[in-house]
């Protein structure tokens, strides 16, 4: 079964913010080669959710695992991106999927807090 992961941020008009979220697919498609990794907007820039599920559908995914790259289960990662994922998969059976959880708390992203700040441990 080729598995996809698909980063969704809430989405920006700011250049900057599109080309982090590239990014963050461009690592993690490095790190894992046998992954099929897009990534996807919320709103506000392209692509969207639904053109994010259809890139991975057609880059051959059977499974997809959408990440919600946002820090906090606030509404979006926890309403409004589930349903707009569920949407673009209306229609495709066959084709599994799973939303995962927001990034929250975890002690490699404290870790990176007080490098980022210059207060490593």
């Amino acid at each position: 079964m080729s598995t996809a992961l698909l980063l969704v941020d809430h989405g920006s008009r700011r250049a900057e913010a599109h080309e982090s979220l590239m990014s963050m697919a461009a690592l993690l498609q490095k790190m894992r080669p046998d992954l099929i990794v897009r990534a996807a907007h919320m709103e506000l820039a392209a692509p969207d959710i639904a053109q994010g599920v259809a890139d991975c559908l057609a880059a051959g995914a059977r499974e997809i695992v959408v990440f919600p790259f946002m820090l906090a289960p606030g509404r979006h990662a926890a309403e409004d991106i589930p349903r707009l994922a569920a949407e673009a998969m209306a229609g495709r059976p066959g084709v599994a999927l799973r939303v995962a959880e927001p990034l929250g708390v975890h002690a490699k992203l404290a870790e990176i807090v007080l490098e980022r700040t210059g207060l490593t441990l």
